[in-house]
């Protein structure tokens, strides 16, 4: 009996990518708190995450049947190959709307930033314990 392991596991390794890429967009955010006229950024996750499931049902209209494609903006950017799984989150890329922007331009909310960051690495921490576990289940079948 084969096993489909993309199926098994489901969006959770596209999920680790997109909360890894919007760890750093985060960070970036974190450490330009301080730089005039800096555009806080986000990740629009939902969407993103959206677009890894679609792509996950080779059934699914529109689906390419491997994880969210990469995309480039110029002939030198490096890609990762589709069969590594290569995600990208430049499309679901946006600016934060500010609460209170400062009078330098600055958008970023030190607080709101931080809070996101924590609750994105909880996130993270969740899928990774996941991914764990059915690793795990697969050991147990493996070695029964």
């Amino acid at each position: 009996m084969s096993v489909n392991l993309d199926s098994y596991l489901g969006i959770q390794p596209d999920a680790l990518e997109v909360y890894s890429q919007r760890a750093d967009v985060l960070a970036a955010n974190l450490a330009n708190a301080d730089t005039p006229g800096y555009q806080a950024k986000d990740i629009d996750f939902r969407a993103a995450l959206a677009a890894a499931g679609q792509n996950q049902d080779p059934g699914a209209p529109g689906a390419s049947g491997g994880g969210l494609q990469p995309e480039t903006t110029s002939p030198d950017d490096l890609t990762a190959s589709p069969a590594q799984g290569g995600v990208s989150t430049e499309q679901y890329l946006k600016y934060r709307v500010p609460l209170a922007p400062s009078l330098d331009g600055n958008t970023v909310d030190s607080q709101m930033e931080e809070g996101a960051f924590a609750q994105n690495n909880v996130r993270y921490e969740a899928s990774l314990t996941f991914l764990e576990e059915r690793f795990g289940d697969l050991n147990t079948v493996i070695s029964d």
